[in-house]
């Protein structure tokens, strides 16, 4: 089809976008999980949902697979 052929996603786009989903639920979990105060809810699950946000789901657009180096 014409409309995919510009379509550059590959597997490992996928890949690291499904690992960033992952991630941003878990973070998400953890803070319900959490009490108020706890080390989950105000350490670690912020620290999990700004690697999903920031870092995971941008690399899995950004990055380009189909190069012939990767």
């Amino acid at each position: 089809m014409k409309l995919f052929e510009s379509w550059h996603f590959t597997f490992y786009n996928y890949l690291i976008f499904g690992i960033g989903l992952f991630f941003i639920i878990m973070g998400y979990i953890l803070m319900y999980i959490g009490k108020v105060d706890s080390f989950l809810s105000t350490t670690l699950s912020p620290i999990i949902l700004l690697l999903g946000y920031c870092v995971l789901i941008p690399l899995s657009i950004i990055l380009n697979f189909n190069k012939k180096g990767w």
